[in-house]
């Protein structure tokens, strides 16, 4: 089997992975997120009972939400979906993953439940609440005021320890000179240190070779990635 033959038939070995678990205990803390974590903690002494989290993709965004969402039992809203309000009164509400895809009148409203006795907001979005396209003013000026915090891309010290964590799920014990060679080459997020784990440990099978620095130049070369002999 050619590592050609490899790659091709990554796909299906991502599509069969289970998916990531948001747990407490697995989240990594650091700059990058701290703020985020901070608020989170803060709960439930949020300003008007709303947070919004705001931060690229795979930044850990829905790992703090289901934190928070395990921690007061949110009920979870999906963007895409009819809102019954009423229901919602009283009783805390997430949304992960807005960007403007609910309609003004209904976050309009959610704002103003979040603050009544046992209501809360917990949004994630790429994008902070006073970008999002809006047409009624008074949500305009809601969202200017929306308590945010702030993630950033993963720092080493993100993508390290989730690096190792997913190699563990794979029961891979990485080489000393692995991880400081991936975390120069990979994208910052954490989808895509999975993905590279799922990947290499897929690419180690089909030609027999532990899970290797080695490996790993040779995976990159593969996706075009020029390696660094010296690194």
């Amino acid at each position: 089997m050619t590592i050609w033959t490899v790659i091709l038939g990554l796909q299906l070995r991502l599509d069969l992975n289970h998916p990531p678990r948001f747990r407490a205990e697995d989240l990594v803390e650091s700059r990058s997120n701290a703020e985020a974590v901070a608020q989170i903690k803060a709960w439930p002494h949020w300003h008007g009972g709303c947070l919004a989290l705001v931060g690229p993709e795979g930044c850990g965004k829905s790992h703090l939400a289901k934190i928070w969402q395990d921690q007061t039992g949110a009920q979870a809203l999906s963007p895409d979906r009819d809102t019954d309000l009423a229901k919602l009164s009283g009783q805390p509400v997430l949304i992960d993953g807005l960007d403007g895809q609910i309609t003004d009148e209904t976050l309009f409203h959610l704002i103003n439940m979040a603050g009544l006795p046992g209501g809360g907001l917990l949004i994630t979005a790429r994008t902070l609440p006073a970008l999002w396209p809006v047409q009624l003013p008074d949500l305009g000026s809601r969202l200017k005021a929306l308590p945010t915090a702030q993630i950033q891309e993963p720092d080493d010290l993100v993508l390290e320890a989730v690096l190792r964590r997913f190699f563990q799920q794979h029961n891979i014990r990485p080489a000393d000179d692995l991880l400081p060679y991936l975390l120069r080459r990979i994208e910052r997020s954490v989808p895509a240190a999975r993905d590279l784990v799922i990947q290499l440990d897929a690419m180690a099978d089909a030609n027999a070779k532990p899970v290797s620095k080695a490996l790993a130049r040779q995976f990159f070369e593969v996706l075009g990635q020029t390696p660094d002999l010296f690194a």
